[in-house]
């Protein structure tokens, strides 16, 4: 049984088998009834380093990993295309 899961961009992968993934909600504002988008930042768990900047991931909660990883990346939803630059 896997716990609570979310949807998220990685913006950062330069830890070693830990990403960082951005998770966007829209929620609406309470006095003005505008739509606001909040961001929270997970750390989460990558054991084969698979995950780069850019891609778009499902992450699982798990037991405590370290001090702030709680967080397991389950799937690799979409890849991120890569630009490359010539010198």
């Amino acid at each position: 049984m896997e716990g609570k899961a979310k949807i998220g961009r990685v913006v950062g992968d330069k830890m070693d088998k830990t990403v960082v993934v951005a998770v966007e909600s829209v929620r609406m504002h309470r006095l003005y009834q505008k739509p606001v988008k909040r961001t929270r930042r997970f750390k989460a768990h990558d054991a084969a380093n698979s995950c780069k900047v850019g891609d778009l991931v499902r992450i699982v909660e798990s037991r405590p990993l370290s001090k702030e990883k709680r967080w397991r990346v389950t799937a690799i939803l979409k890849k991120s295309e890569t630009i490359q630059v010539e010198a």
